[in-house]
């Protein structure tokens, strides 16, 4: 007999009136609801609307709307929201940084040092990036699709939130060297540290070669869409200044009265929609058509933890989450101008080193995590998958909101930032085609973002 053994009176007492060969035996999780799909013809239209609390219910049962509104505030089956507030403040060591929050206000408002506000900021965006991470809705609350698309959105929303704040004060490059700093953080720093840790636990991890691979030649399309750009910029400059003075420009931002920036902006916001396309092709893919590529081996753990949030604390948690980000977020990128003038940090290196480790810690930890519980499909899932949603999804939005607001950014990045990701992209793509990683090739991933950053430093 094949079946599980659900605790609760009600589950059991369901249970017990079906067949034998109907059971299903298993250990549900404190806040785990019982299921069991083949007895899905026991329940009564009653017990159905019971499960839709919100929902107005023609039932011999009738129950009134405060009594389904408190159906989904204290849910009868789920986390209570006493236990969803201590999870949500106690769940994780991140929230230590929590105190840097007010700290970030008091100093902008006040008008603190510089240095201050940079770094309060800075801080307190770390355990609120954790919680955007860890509050993105699920498979088993939406389905797949659904949570999928959501996904997308939330996944990267601490960049989201810092382009668009810098976008909106006119730090384009800012906008570009903290997207690609986030690409190359997450396919560096990020799957190099995932991999040197997964390799010192084991001798060798194996993933999904297919996924992978398919990942890693989008992300090498993304690639080539700004490397047009650059080309095309390089060929107008090239024809008006064929030495240039002599100049290095290679870090340079394209000046806003060369004549190329007509085409460069046409170039990048046909481009940007193009990879919005794709990247909603991606999703598909991904989720519908081939989503067995993409599945990862679940383990008894995985399956023995249910859910530390109902679903509305965690819908309230991550909307306050995203606004206070967007404050902090704002704060910052008002100080990086005056800190890297007062403590002679250069801006390219704000851009690309700092704000992207910010960004993706929380990236950061899950991945090495799941790296060193052989569970390399997530990893390259969150690494790779990340770094996808940012060059097809946040870059293109990002244009797309410029060209609304007024705000002329481009696909076009520095020669030197353009060479850079090719080479980091290219290095990945030679060392997951394999399907195998061990602790070389993440000290191979790790000494080239080292390598990288030194060069942003000197920039």
């Amino acid at each position: 007999m094949s079946g599980r053994v659900c605790g609760g009176g009600d589950a059991l007492s369901v249970a017990l009136s079906l067949p034998v060969s109907r059971l299903e035996i298993c250990h549900a999780s404190p806040y785990a609801v019982a299921r069991n799909a083949n007895a899905a013809d026991a329940f009564t239209v009653a017990d159905a609307t019971d499960r839709t609390p919100l929902l107005p219910n023609g039932s011999e049962h009738p129950r009134s709307f405060g009594e389904r509104v408190r159906a989904v505030v204290s849910p009868e089956n789920g986390p209570t929201w006493a236990h969803s507030v201590r999870f949500f403040f106690l769940g994780t060591w991140f929230n230590v940084f929590l105190v840097f929050v007010p700290l970030s206000f008091i100093a902008h408002h006040l008008n603190w040092d510089a240095g201050l506000r940079f770094l309060f900021s800075f801080l307190a965006i770390l355990p609120l990036a954790k919680a955007c991470w860890e509050r993105r809705p699920t498979n088993a609350e939406l389905g797949d699709t659904l949570a999928g698309l959501l996904n997308a959105s939330f996944g990267n929303a601490v960049e989201i939130i810092v382009g668009v704040a810098a976008l909106l004060q006119g730090e384009l490059r800012i906008v570009q060297t903290s997207m690609l700093g986030s690409i190359l953080s997450n396919l560096l720093l990020v799957l190099g540290c995932s991999f040197l840790a997964g390799g010192l636990k084991f001798q060798e991890s194996n993933f999904q070669v297919t996924a992978a691979q398919t990942s890693s030649s989008l992300m090498t399309l993304s690639v080539i869409t700004l490397v047009i750009p650059a080309a095309y910029h390089a060929s107008k400059a090239n024809e008006s200044e064929p030495f240039n003075g002599g100049k290095l420009t290679s870090l340079a931002p394209p000046n806003p009265d060369d004549r190329s920036l007509s085409g460069l902006l046409t170039i990048s916001r046909g481009t940007a929609i193009i990879l919005l396309l794709m990247y909603i092709a991606y999703l598909y893919f991904q989720l519908k058509s081939h989503a067995s590529l993409f599945e990862a081996e679940a383990s008894e753990d995985d399956e023995s933890h249910g859910p530390e949030m109902n679903a509305v604390s965690a819908g309230v948690a991550l909307l306050a989450v995203t606004v206070i980000t967007s404050f902090c977020a704002d704060y910052l990128v008002a100080s990086i101008e005056e800190t890297a003038e007062r403590y002679s940090i250069p801006k390219p290196f704000i851009g690309l080193i700092l704000i992207p480790i910010v960004a993706n810690a929380a990236e950061h930890v899950t991945s090495i995590w799941m790296a060193m519980k052989n569970k390399m499909e997530l990893t390259i899932g969150i690494c790779v998958g990340s770094s996808i949603q940012i060059a097809t999804f946040v870059v293109p939005l990002l244009v797309i909101v410029g060209w609304i607001t007024g705000h002329e950014l481009t696909l076009f990045f520095a020669n030197f930032e353009t060479i850079v990701l090719f080479v980091s992209v290219l290095l990945v793509n030679l060392l997951v085609q394999d399907g195998k990683s061990n602790y070389m090739e993440g000290l191979m991933l790790v000494s080239l973002y080292i390598v990288i950053a030194l060069a942003f430093w000197v920039s």
